[in-house]
């Protein structure tokens, strides 16, 4: 989300403004799954001190604040039928607890953009949210994120990575 890579933050960069809006959201989720933050309370501090911000001498990206506001509350609303979904698409031993806060959050966002969110492209949530992943961990877990999302983008829209199969 901001301009140059300073370590702490993930040196991947979103394209576009809804691609900033999903890390940003990501990192939205992350923080109230952690610090116990609200919904109201977070995304208006988003709004006012980060999304095409200047926060300690960084640039941070413009993000699409609508598209922000979407994945959080939407998440947040949703949440009780995501979690189940993580469940249910993960095996017998990975529990969503095994799960950090990041790839949780990571999850959740994704899901709730293939639920609710079909004018944009499987392929696309997809690969976002891979990306994201990829900006955090080098290891398996955009490969868990990809296979998640891969796997309830075919229940949810009867299509897999962009190939179109049969509505279930």
């Amino acid at each position: 989300m901001v301009n140059s890579n300073d370590g702490q933050t993930p040196a991947a960069k979103p394209a576009n403004k809804r691609g900033v809006a999903r890390l940003a959201a990501v990192q939205a989720l992350y923080q109230m799954d952690v610090a116990g933050t609200g919904v109201l309370e977070v995304v208006a501090e988003y709004e006012e001190h980060r999304l095409g911000k200047e926060v300690d001498g960084k640039q941070y990206l413009d993000a699409d604040p609508q598209w922000f506001r979407g994945i959080v509350s939407g998440v947040v609303a949703d949440q009780t039928t995501l979690d189940p979904m993580i469940r249910q698409a993960l095996t017998e031993d990975w529990p969503l607890s095994r799960l950090d806060s990041t790839l949780r959050a990571i999850l959740r966002a994704g899901i709730w953009e293939l639920r609710g969110k079909a004018d944009v492209p499987t392929a696309v949530i997809v690969s976002e949210y891979v990306d994201i992943a990829k900006a955090f961990y080098s290891e398996d877990e955009p490969k868990l994120v990809n296979a998640v999302l891969d796997r309830l983008a075919f229940e949810l829209r009867g299509e897999s990575k962009g190939v179109k199969g049969p509505k279930r």
